[in-house]
């Protein structure tokens, strides 16, 4: 019988279960995939828990879980053109990507997967893609501009990082010891967070920072206003909205901005790091990892 993973409550990691469940059959626009992949993101974590999350993308329990996905086109719904049985794709599906068959809208977020893009990046990559796209188009950084990006070695800010160093731009990312030498090698300058980082920036940006990119929370954006730096966009809190702090990222993006991430991963120009995998039945061990921060890049589940 396929599987699911599956919560009846609003609760922490412990109350996800591993379910067997009959395979959904696909309605019209939609094609079933055969999930190889799922990779995990924080949002995941809030809609569970029953945070204000849950209400926004209308999460009752008993629900499904996760968004991002990567497999093969099992069956197509009526009216589905360019998908066919067989086809390698990637996208997201909310609430249904953690199984091992997920119904997954062709209108929604739903792209063939490039050759030689790891099925294990294509299935972290929906979310990830479109946040650092639309968070970086924002600030637009510019050849010879100083960017810095907070949690510089995570699942977005990795990607977000490798972008603006294709526009250019010197970027300064936050991080911890253990991931300095990885940002050196994707042209990116380390710099450790905590106390005292507002005289490390300024040492390592004498002239000032132009844009801060921020994928972690409050410490980083009050850093930002105290340098004066004129473009600030942040994806993990929307408080400072009337100090001229945006906070595009995902919903910002197109498909094609998608494509382009995935096709320059899959030619090795960008880098998506897999802190780790786990199979399906250890969701909540993958969860409880996921919680403890500090990632190089994503957790995935894989189905087999």
């Amino acid at each position: 019988m396929p599987r699911m993973v599956r919560y009846e409550r609003f609760g922490g990691p412990d109350v996800l279960e591993l379910v067997e469940v009959e395979a959904p059959s696909p309605g019209p626009g939609q094609v079933r995939v055969s999930v190889q992949a799922a990779g995990l993101n924080p949002v995941d974590a809030k809609i569970f828990e029953g945070t204000p999350a849950a209400e926004r993308f209308g999460a009752v329990p008993p629900c499904g879980v996760g968004h991002d996905l990567a497999g093969v086109v099992d069956e197509v719904g009526e009216g589905v053109e360019g998908f066919a049985p067989g086809d390698a794709v990637f996208g997201g599906a909310r609430g249904r990507a953690l199984a091992d068959y997920a119904l997954v809208d062709v209108d929604g977020i739903l792209l063939h997967t490039p050759e030689g893009l790891a099925v294990e990046q294509a299935g972290a990559l929906a979310i990830s893609g479109l946040t650092a796209s639309g968070a970086v188009a924002e600030v637009a950084p510019l050849p010879g501009e100083t960017v810095l990006v907070s949690a510089a070695a995570g699942g977005v800010g990795v990607l977000a990082a490798q972008l603006a160093v294709r526009s250019g731009a010197t970027v300064l990312g936050t991080c911890g010891e253990r991931n300095d030498d990885f940002l050196r090698s994707i042209g990116v300058t380390p710099v450790r967070y905590g106390h005292g980082l507002r005289d490390r920036v300024r040492e390592l940006a004498p002239s000032g920072v132009d844009a801060v990119l921020d994928f972690h929370g409050m410490d980083t954006i009050i850093l930002a206003l105290e340098l004066d730096v004129p473009r600030i966009n942040s994806v993990a809190t929307r408080e400072f909205a009337d100090r001229g702090v945006t906070s595009a990222g995902r919903t910002e993006a197109s498909l094609d901005d998608l494509a382009r991430v995935a096709e320059l991963i899959a030619s090795g120009e960008l880098v998506l790091p897999i802190e780790a995998v786990y199979p399906l039945q250890r969701a909540r061990e993958a969860y409880e990892r996921l919680a403890t921060g500090h990632l190089r890049g994503k957790i995935v589940l894989v189905t087999d």
